[in-house]
């Protein structure tokens, strides 16, 4: 038979060794919150979910029992196989732990294919991951990006990262930008994808000596972000990226692609257009139809961003700002390794 575990167990289970958690529920489900890193592995594909759904409002729970059994017999084998193909330890959730975990791991146990079932499903998981996120073993010193548009924050944090910098990409996990522009051409997390995400990097930085990541706003497009990491960013020692314009407007057109979301960019520059002056504003919408995207981009920075971001020593709470003034992101990223080797050990005590 199958193994029982809470979440609490299977978060100490993953600090040991590798477990592949397999979502059983629909590819919608699993599309709109999972856990991270899980596969998909759905006992009923969207469809068969509504038919059964049906079948049990308008009919009954015997109807729905017997629908579903018959779908799940006719797709058993391949079902079996795509667990067979899955090495080590494996875990099955689905939205309660319910009944099609219970089944999923039923069957698969009568195979001889030994798997665990999360007790609570991913709405335990979640329901964890509130309640715990606040109390993770987060670093006590920080480091904040800010700069304004297009001055490379993200891509900076980003190559950090890749080179094993304690980094939270608060932009990345939200699948957003934090712009007007931010979520053409991304696939945007909800809150829910965001906080499990959030938790599960939170989890890997427990015991890092610092935490970088950018200054954001209190919402990246739809999701929120805790207040803790507001705090945090409100303490941490301030450091402001000065680039060129023209490097700027290169790292947009990389970052941004307007060329191949020209159409989306020109909707979404409709919702703002009204908050810059008229004759500027339909210059800068002409720019953008005819497709000369570093014209529109400088302007909406001369005319629109910047204005937005006035950066004074009088709004860190670090009185001494570093400013990091280079020619390229490149650059920056170098000038920013610097700085953490520097003071990162100062403010660890190292």
């Amino acid at each position: 038979m199958f193994q029982d575990i809470t979440v609490e167990e299977l978060i100490e289970l993953q600090r040991n060794k590798k477990l592949t958690l397999i979502d059983v529920r629909s590819p919608s489900e699993y599309a709109d919150a999972t856990i991270p890193g899980s596969l998909n592995i759905p006992v009923f594909n969207d469809e068969e979910r509504a038919e059964i759904g049906t079948l049990y409002k308008q009919v009954g729970v015997d109807a729905a029992k017997e629908r579903g059994l018959a779908i799940m017999s006719a797709k058993l084998p391949a079902f079996v196989k795509q667990f067979k193909e899955i090495e080590g330890d494996k875990a099955v959730y689905c939205w309660r732990g319910g009944m099609r975990s219970r089944t999923a791991a039923t069957v698969l146990s009568l195979m001889d294919i030994h798997v665990s079932r999360i007790t609570g499903g991913i709405k335990a998981y979640r329901k964890y991951v509130l309640d715990t996120m606040e109390t993770l073993r987060l670093p006590s010193a920080s480091f904040v990006l800010h700069g304004l548009t297009g001055t490379g924050k993200t891509a900076v944090l980003q190559q950090l990262q890749e080179e094993g910098y304690p980094v939270l990409d608060l932009e990345g996990l939200a699948g957003h930008r934090g712009s007007i522009f931010g979520h053409i051409g991304l696939d945007a997390s909800n809150q829910k994808s965001f906080d499990a995400k959030l938790f599960e990097r939170l989890k890997q930085l427990e015991h890092a000596p610092y935490m970088v990541f950018e200054a954001e706003s209190k919402r990246i497009g739809k999701i929120v972000v805790p207040d803790f990491i507001m705090q945090m960013k409100e303490k941490g020692t301030a450091i402001v990226l000065e680039l060129p314009m023209e490097e700027r407007i290169r790292q947009i057109m990389e970052d941004y692609r307007p060329e191949a979301y020209q159409q989306q960019y020109l909707e979404a520059y409709r919702l703002i257009k009204g908050r810059i002056h008229t004759p500027i504003a339909a210059e800068i919408g002409k720019h953008l139809e005819e497709g000369r995207f570093a014209e529109g981009i400088r302007m909406l920075l001369e005319h629109y961003y910047d204005p937005k971001y006035n950066y004074t020593a009088s709004q860190y709470q670090d009185s001494e700002p570093i400013t990091v003034s280079v020619r390229s992101v490149n650059e920056a990223a170098e000038a920013v390794k610097e700085i953490l080797t520097k003071r990162g050990q100062l403010k660890t005590g190292a």
